[in-house]
This record gives C-alpha cells, structure tokens and sequence, in this order.
C-alpha cells in the first residue's frame, strides 16, 4: 500500500495510463485486423487504404512506447507480405 501523497498519485496516473494504453492497443488491434480482412477478401485499394492506416497507428502506438518498436515493425511487415502476395497472384490487382 502506497503511504505518501506522491506514492498514491502514481499508483492512480498508473492505473489511469494502463486504462488509456489498453483502449490505444486494441485499437491498433482492430485496424490491423480489419486490412487483414480486406485483403483475404481481395478489395485491394479498400486493403491499401486500411494498411496505410494499420500503419500509422502501430508507428504511433509504438512511438508512445505503448507497444515495442520491434513488436510494431514486425506487425507492418506481415501486413505488407499478404498484400504483396495477395496483389501478385491475383490479375484484376495488376490492371
């Protein structure tokens, strides 16, 4: 149990952050989620526009601090490796 004044407003801005940082993950969660839905759906410049955005938030939340940059960069990179291959198999991506 926090004694000082100082201890138990860190204890609180703490739980305050946690609160803040989970809601910014799974946001992120939820932006990659849906470009990988578009592009195992074949929509592809629906899929672009939801990867550009996948993105931004994981270079954000990783600029926060509130996910690794390693954990970030590996995330955008699987992204871009479906969409890569998704958009060379099919033909209608190519014209």
């Amino acid at each position: 149990m926090a004694h000082t004044r100082s201890a138990r407003k860190r204890v609180r801005t703490g739980l305050e952050r946690g609160h803040h940082n989970r809601s910014i993950r799974s946001q992120s969660k939820t932006y990659v989620t849906k470009a990988d839905k578009l592009i195992h759906a074949g929509d592809f410049d629906l899929a672009e526009e939801a990867v550009k955005q996948a993105i931004s938030i994981l270079d954000r939340t990783a600029r926060k601090g509130i996910i690794h940059s390693n954990n970030a960069a590996r995330r955008k990179s699987r992204l871009m490796k479906k969409l890569n291959a998704t958009r060379s198999i099919s033909p209608r991506a190519e014209g």
